[in-house]
């Protein structure tokens, strides 16, 4: 019987027999946490007895959630992270040289293909676009496998999903995860992994394809999986910090569900309060009043959401009733979007830009809302005070709508604009 990915990954880094519902014990490759929930993972590390991480190139801090440090609080958060760090000797950067962890880890080759990698952060999903099996973990979990190097797991059953068809112009990575999720639900791949398949998926931008597996715990899963094509095998060799190898579901791999989703005739998708399967196409909530737009995240925060962006924005002005927020996801992005002369769009149509953090999306800082106030925004989740106040909305599109209706001052098709 033939294995899927998540299968076939699990079963090289495991002398357990591996079939879905098993327990196995697994090595791990790479393991993270950042400035929120590495505190916690650093004190039960050193509750348990720890004296030293298993592999100082292979365990990491990214402080990317209240950074630059929004206060007190905050700071102190950093400065224990940084501590423990220097005394392990284990990677951790400074502001000025991080980025949001699931965007700045892969673009320095730190999560590969083939690999586990764990992360105290439920977005690791994020890495199963290179082909790894990459999930969010707790940070007593992440402390246990700093400690040993590596953990238990229970072999996901495995949800097969095919994008068929050729997508318009308007049409990316962020609104096929939100067409699927507004199909399945929010639990409608819980613990399962996503695999996911089809011309339509593999004919995205690598950008989007990190857009798409950064949701699969939206939908309840456990990773969201990418088996690898040429384009990403160029990518990760050109940035790998250590040597990888590839692993691939084979032919005759057995799934335990199928969800197919032709892309033809999609409209952008638009995922209203307050969860991220209330999805509607964008004509449907199109005239719908906002106060901010929020451009960033570890979901469309990458060179390509900023691409779109800027060509809508070209030569327009944001509308006087709307605060328009853009954050790069990395440095790189960052520089990149200067270099390429964004920064000038951005500017002069009115926006604020700031530097590299999580901000706004989990409630942060860099552009919090008030209560009665509504944000389109390109990050992953629109729970009841997810970015503030619980009496504000949150509304999730990808960068083109977004875009637009920070010009519009209402929910609209980037047609209007581009």
């Amino acid at each position: 019987m033939g294995m899927t990915l998540a299968e076939a990954i699990i079963a090289k880094h495991t002398k357990d027999p591996v079939e879905a519902g098993a327990i196995c014990q697994v090595n791990v490759d790479f393991a993270f946490t950042n400035d929120i929930t590495g505190p916690p993972a650093i004190k039960e590390f050193k509750n348990m007895g720890a004296e030293r991480v298993f592999d100082k190139t292979r365990c990491a801090i990214t402080p990317d959630h209240f950074t630059p440090a929004k206060d007190i609080a905050s700071a102190e958060q950093v400065k224990t992270c940084r501590e423990f760090a220097r005394e392990q000797g284990m990677l951790f950067w400074e502001v000025g040289r991080v980025g949001v962890e699931h965007t700045f880890l892969p673009e320095n080759g730190l999560v590969l293909p083939g690999e586990i990698v764990l992360g105290a952060d439920s977005h690791t999903c994020t890495h199963g676009a290179v082909g790894a099996l990459a999930t969010g973990v707790g940070s007593t979990d992440l402390a246990g496998a700093w400690a040993l190097g590596e953990t238990w797991l229970r072999v996901p059953e495995t949800m097969k999903v095919v994008y068929e068809g050729t997508p318009s112009d308007y049409v990316g990575g962020k609104d096929m995860i939100l067409a699927l999720i507004g199909k399945i639900g929010v639990e409608g791949a819980r613990y399962m992994a996503l695999e996911f398949h089809g011309d339509a998926m593999y004919g995205l931008s690598l950008d989007d394809r990190f857009t798409l597996s950064n949701m699969a715990i939206e939908a309840g899963g456990k990773t969201g999986l990418i088996n690898p094509d040429e384009k990403l095998l160029a990518y990760a060799k050109e940035r790998a910090a250590r040597a990888f190898e590839p692993l691939f579901a084979d032919k005759d791999a057995v799934y335990a569900k199928s969800v197919t989703i032709d892309v033809s005739n999609m409209e952008p998708q638009v995922a209203m309060p307050h969860l991220p399967e209330n999805v509607k196409p964008v004509s449907e909530v199109a005239g719908t009043p906002v106060d901010q737009v929020f451009i960033g995240s570890c979901t469309n925060g990458r060179l390509r959401d900023l691409e779109l962006a800027a060509k809508v924005l070209k030569g327009k002005k944001v509308h006087p009733n709307v605060r328009l927020m853009i954050i790069p996801a990395s440095y790189e992005v960052y520089r990149e979007a200067m270099k390429r002369g964004w920064f000038d769009i951005f500017l002069d149509a009115g926006a604020a830009i700031s530097t590299p953090s999580c901000g706004p999306c989990l409630g942060g800082h860099l552009g919090i809302l008030a209560a009665g106030e509504r944000c389109v925004s390109t990050s992953n989740r629109n729970f009841v005070g997810r970015m503030g106040s619980p009496k504000s909305e949150v509304v999730l599109t990808g960068p083109l709508v977004a875009a637009a209706t920070a010009v519009a001052g209402h929910i609209c098709h980037p047609k209007e604009y581009v």
